[in-house]
């Protein structure tokens, strides 16, 4: 992460040494941009951490934990499948559900058709590509989050 920092930060001097005008106006709108975003990271994170305080360790390690075995792969390709939660979201909470026991298998699903796969955007999906394409795209990204799933299980 330090070196990401560093890097940025050295390619925001170049860019301010090359035009400042320009690097102030992105400089701008980036922080805009995170500030129009900022209210729905505390809005997701919010209702993630009530999820997970309201929701017992023992009953999410029991669903979705090692000895869930298919049941569990089906409840995460489910619940990821319905749920919609954005990429930078999903990732610390896969951490999280790794540090409680999951296993790899089981959040490789869920972060898989969490990303993927849309039942709640299909509506919208239909509505923009037509019918057989927005299933078909949906059907085939669900098949290919159980695919990497074992893929992730076999090598983890």
């Amino acid at each position: 992460m330090q070196i990401l920092i560093a890097v940025s930060i050295v390619c925001l001097a170049l860019s301010f040494f090359v035009n400042r005008k320009k690097t102030f106006t992105g400089v701008k709108r980036g922080a805009i941009m995170f500030l129009n975003l900022l209210p729905a990271i505390f809005i997701v994170i919010f209702l993630t951490s009530v999820f997970l305080y309201l929701i017992p360790e023992k009953v999410i390690t029991e669903y979705l934990g090692a000895g869930s075995g298919f049941l569990g792969v089906v409840a995460a390709a489910l619940v990821g499948s319905i749920s919609l939660i954005p990429g930078f979201v999903a990732f610390p909470l896969a951490g999280l559900l790794i540090s409680r026991g999951i296993n790899y298998t089981i959040v490789a699903v869920f972060i898989t058709t969490l990303l993927m796969v849309g039942l709640l955007t299909l509506p919208i999906e239909i509505k923009y590509f037509g019918k057989k394409a927005a299933i078909t795209r949906n059907v085939l990204s669900f098949i290919g989050a159980l695919v990497v799933g074992v893929l992730i299980g076999a090598f983890f």
